[in-house]
């Protein structure tokens, strides 16, 4: 039966969505492509698993979770943020995987890479609609789907919004104008390392608590941006919702499962080959 796998891709490729808002708020705001954005959501999920097994109260381990992975973003954002504010975006997504590696050598001195698993109170509630749906399943759809609404009225309509969509533009204008640049930069690095921490957990509790795992989500997550034409919030729900799917359906067939992982590498390739397609007759026409 294919549908528990369809539904399950379409939670996991939510998540990727709600993953890639994150990373596409700071990359639009700062130009940051951040590799280590699975090491933040992998931080906050093993962090959550060991407040939990401490027995602290569910609710608060998840808290803390998430707000230890927005203060390690914060944090990178002041110190590397001048540095980075000078370099191109290769290096700048080059410096991030610094961020990525010192995050994972730290999870793996402390945690290992042994597969753990992180449930929450919502996964014991559901209902059958032709197969089984939790509550988390829904929770992860819906939050995806209003994160990328509410984030995309944000920026449209809001003053900081506004300056964040300037900065992007051009960063020297935008100081000139009067933006606070720092206080924008740093604003998108910390609501990115809180959707990452948020994602880490949701993706643990669908998925499997590892460190490595979970901070090579970043790849489906990248890939999901890359439909988005790092640009478009709305392109990039679909395109994580798409990725999942597929590799979700493509694991349900012997025959296909062995080649599932490389869903988000073919889709965005096919995305970029069509773009690439497009921008070529474009410019033919216009001749």
């Amino acid at each position: 039966m294919i549908l528990p796998f369809v539904v399950a891709g379409l939670v996991l490729g939510a998540l990727y969505a709600l993953s890639g808002v994150g990373m596409l708020v700071l990359y639009r705001t700062t130009g940051v492509l951040n590799f280590g954005y699975g090491a933040l959501g992998a931080m906050s999920a093993m962090l959550a698993w060991q407040f939990a097994e401490l027995r602290m109260q569910p609710v608060l381990a998840y808290a803390l979770g998430i707000l230890v992975a927005t203060a390690l973003s914060l944090l990178f954002g002041f110190l590397a943020g001048p540095f980075l504010a000078t370099v191109t975006t290769l290096t700048k997504a080059t410096a991030t995987l610094g961020l990525a590696l010192i995050l994972l050598g730290v999870m793996l001195f402390a945690w290992n890479d042994k597969a753990r698993f992180l449930r929450l109170a919502t996964d014991t509630i559901g209902f059958q609609l032709g197969t089984r749906i939790t509550v988390t399943q829904i929770i992860c759809l819906g939050l995806a789907t209003v994160i990328v609404i509410g984030t995309s009225l944000y920026l449209r309509h809001s003053p900081t919004g506004t300056s964040m969509r300037a900065l992007a533009s051009d960063r020297e204008l935008a100081s000139m104008l009067g933006i606070r640049v720092r206080r924008v930069e740093l604003l998108a690095w910390a609501v990115s390392g809180a959707l990452g921490g948020i994602s880490g957990i949701l993706l643990s509790s669908q998925t499997r608590l590892e460190p490595l795992f979970l901070t090579f989500i970043v790849i489906p997550v990248l890939a999901a941006v890359v439909v988005g034409r790092f640009k478009s919030l709305v392109g990039t729900l679909v395109g994580g919702l798409v990725i999942g799917v597929v590799q979700a359906v493509a694991s349900a067939f012997p025959s296909t499962s062995p080649f599932s992982n490389a869903t988000p590498f073919v889709v965005a390739t096919i995305v970029i080959l069509y773009l690439q397609r497009r921008k070529v007759v474009t410019i033919e026409v216009s001749r």
